[in-house]
């Protein structure tokens, strides 16, 4: 079994799901006591999100080049950045390791493709919805047709992510919010909708809506133990 690595923290609360599912799914795979063998770096989210919104992306991309070089060092065989707005610095911190990163659009992009989803919704942070370093590279590399929210919804979906999802806060009257937002993804013709940001899916579940969601956190995760067993 290879180990994974895990660049998380970002925020802990995902990072939960991660570990979880990762373990779930090797222990599913293997049976018996079995568990995955994992390397984790854990951030502090403070810092990172306070340069994350003054745009020190340079700032970011040196704290999280150093976490990860933290987890290569530590035995990992492969990296998952366990957040989707921090594949903004994917190249960063691919160039600094040896090691292979998985990178959570393609393993998504993969999925979709695979259900025949050619028109999809994306939620996320502001960030994520509005640079193209994740819309850019489903359009670019898998030639998907990427829809996102309106710029009141989209305020709308970074807020709830940072000051709820991000600090364990779990509203019916955002989980409302979200699920009027999908709807109107859907009413823009996308067949389905990208859970993109890693909290989201304590949110929203498939139970709320009757578009299909693709969860970026638990489609990530099964990319890692897939390749941890191979």
């Amino acid at each position: 079994m290879k180990t994974i690595g895990l660049l998380g923290g970002m925020s802990w609360e995902s990072t939960v799901s991660y570990y979880q599912a990762i373990n779930r799914g090797v222990n599913a795979a293997l049976g018996g006591l079995h568990s995955a063998r994992v390397m984790l770096a854990s951030v502090d989210f403070a810092p990172i999100e306070a340069a994350q919104h003054r745009g020190d992306w340079d700032a970011t991309a040196q704290m999280l080049v150093e976490s990860a070089r933290s987890v290569e060092a530590g035995g990992a065989d492969f990296l998952l950045i366990c957040t989707n707005t921090m594949h903004k610095l994917a190249p960063q911190i691919e160039a600094a390791l040896s090691i292979p990163l998985l990178h959570i659009a393609d393993a998504t992009a993969e999925v979709l493709q695979a259900d025949g989803v050619h028109r999809v919704g994306l939620l996320g942070t502001r960030f994520t919805m509005e640079q193209d370093f994740y819309v850019g590279r489903l359009r670019e590399r898998f030639g998907m047709d990427v829809v996102v929210p309106e710029a009141s919804d989209r305020d709308v979906v970074h807020a709830v992510i940072y000051d709820e999802l991000c600090r364990g806060v779990v509203s019916d009257v955002s989980r409302a919010r979200y699920v009027e937002i999908i709807a109107g993804l859907q009413a823009q013709g996308a067949q389905a909708v990208i859970l993109g940001c890693t909290e989201i899916a304590l949110l929203v579940q498939a139970e709320h809506t009757a578009v299909p969601l693709y969860d970026t956190t638990a489609i990530h995760a099964a990319a890692a133990v897939r390749h941890a067993l191979s």
